[in-house]
């Protein structure tokens, strides 16, 4: 079956969750131990997470997981159009700026754009418009991420070609019940490969920077008034003593406590402080382990003596959780959700139903 065009599944004037995947041509190991040339290319992957941690302070997309691996990388964005309707025009041109630089410093590093270099976009209503739709668009952030990467791959290769495969695959996530599992996926990444056998040694993943964040809040000095912080008072703190997740968005979604609306961040770090599941982030990371030990033994049928409890909320058993977070690229080819919830879908485009697995069907008709 030919891939879908994004364009039907994927708008970046709705507020949606995608997760995208792309490949390096050939399958090629070009961010690791590559056994074609020999070479190791590990130190790419910290190239795209940093590219990741600076589009998030500059984009109107939230980054809610995202891996790095030999040959691939995953990263489950949200797009936030209704955050771009908060910032004015010379936020929008400065934003883009700041991700297409006119001039750079010595190392690399987007200057801060001039009164000219501003007017050439906010005195423009043509391009401020097209400008505003692109800062929340998935599609323009994997572009721009994956072009940066594979031309200085190619300059350090002195090669040319391509470096990653044509089209990277965008998959809408539509229910609360596949936000989560996917989630869990693109974390576990570093696991199901065998590059790593803990949360904590999984490099160049969005769980080891939730970890790393919740490890230096404990170990904050007790004088420190930032030690114990509130929910409240979180992105606040943040925005003082920046932590290794300070880009991410917030796991706790809050919908309780927190006011309806875009909840633009505090912080330049990420675009929003709006959470994405309706569980903190030291359950969900208890979820991980939880999932990871269950699959790392290879047993994907046993029942735990205990349950977190998210799993009952969302009425998942244990059996059809453990094969959602280990074959979720393959459950779900054309748009992440239950069956009902796609077959509800249809092509912004074209108007036609999308495909659901029949092994997806079967999957969820077991759980009912």
């Amino acid at each position: 079956m030919s891939r879908s065009n994004r364009g039907d599944k994927i708008d970046p004037r709705e507020v949606q969750i995608v997760h995208a995947i792309s490949r390096t041509t050939r399958a090629c190991r070009l961010f690791g131990d590559d056994p074609l040339s020999g070479k190791n290319c590990d130190h790419r992957k910290g190239w795209i997470e940093g590219l990741i941690e600076h589009f998030a302070g500059q984009f109107a997309i939230d980054v809610l997981a995202y891996s790095v691996l030999s040959s691939h990388h995953h990263q489950m964005l949200r797009s936030r159009p209704d955050i771009v309707q908060t910032w004015d025009d010379t936020e929008v041109a400065r934003r883009w700026l700041m991700i297409c630089p006119k001039r750079k410093d010595d190392h690399g590093n987007p200057l801060p754009p001039s009164e000219s270099e501003l007017n050439t976009i906010r005195n423009c209503p043509i391009r401020l418009k097209q400008i505003r739709l692109r800062l929340s668009d998935v599609s323009w952030w994997m572009r721009l991420m994956n072009q940066r990467v594979a031309q200085r791959a190619n300059r350090e290769d002195d090669s040319s070609g391509r470096f990653f495969e044509d089209r990277f695959k965008g998959i809408p996530v539509i229910d609360d019940e596949s936000v989560l599992a996917c989630a869990v996926y693109v974390d576990l990444n570093w696991i199901r490969a065998c590059m790593a056998e803990t949360l904590e040694l999984s490099n160049h993943t969005s769980a080891q920077r939730r970890i790393e964040a919740i490890t230096a809040e404990t170990q904050a000095p007790a004088s420190d008034p930032a030690s114990a912080p509130t929910s409240a008072s979180e992105p606040a703190d943040r925005c003082v003593r920046p932590l290794a997740d300070s880009f991410l968005a917030p796991v706790d979604l809050n919908e309780a406590t927190e006011l309806p609306g875009p909840q633009p961040s505090q912080c330049d770090a990420r675009c929003s402080d709006k959470g994405f599941l309706p569980i903190s982030a030291a359950e969900y990371l208890e979820l991980l382990d939880w999932s990871a030990r269950q699959s790392s033994v290879g047993k994907p049928g046993r029942t735990p003596d205990t349950l977190p409890p998210i799993l009952i909320r969302l009425g998942l058993s244990p059996t059809v959780w453990l094969e959602l977070v280990a074959n979720f690229d393959d459950l779900f080819t054309t748009m992440a959700g239950l069956p009902e919830h796609i077959d509800q879908r249809r092509g912004k485009q074209t108007g036609r139903r999308f495909h659901v697995q029949k092994r997806t069907r079967e999957l969820f008709a077991q759980a009912a």
